[in-house]
């Protein structure tokens, strides 16, 4: 019986060993944090109450933004972002107005992803926001 205990708790030990490791040399990178700034998120709330000076964007998939949206969002997508950048600049861009970006939920990064690409690739000077919890939170907020 100590045999198989010894056993035990020496395979025990040996299968937590490379996760005590990674935990010591990446202790600063945890990968269930947020990879955005929260000064670059913004509530539902916050965000309704900027009425229209608030573009919706919507970086869901096509197939989720069919279903539902947030009334007035436009889809700007990795998909489909070449058009839908083009469209979203002639259509509802203005260089007064708060840009809302969102996807699924908060551990979405589809958001993230477009809000850098009107940042760094549409030059955008907006102030762009990713809405927090995405979706699910203005899901919960109707």
């Amino acid at each position: 019986m100590k045999i198989v205990l010894r056993q035990t708790l020496l395979l025990l030990a040996l299968a937590l060993l490379p996760a005590a490791i990674q935990a010591f040399c990446f202790h600063d990178k945890i990968p269930w944090q947020s990879r955005v700034p929260e000064s670059d998120l913004v509530g539902v709330e916050v965000a309704r109450g900027w009425g229209a000076t608030a573009i919706w964007v919507d970086a869901r998939p096509s197939d989720e933004f069919e279903r539902d949206h947030v009334p007035g969002a436009i889809l700007l997508n990795e998909d489909r972002w070449g058009e839908g950048l083009s469209e979203f600049l002639a259509k509802q861009w203005s260089p007064e107005k708060k840009i809302v970006v969102y996807c699924s939920s908060q551990s979405c990064n589809l958001a993230e992803d477009v809000a850098r690409r009107l940042r760094e690739e549409a030059k955008l000077p907006n102030e762009i926001r990713i809405l927090k919890g995405g979706w699910e939170a203005w899901q919960e907020k109707k």
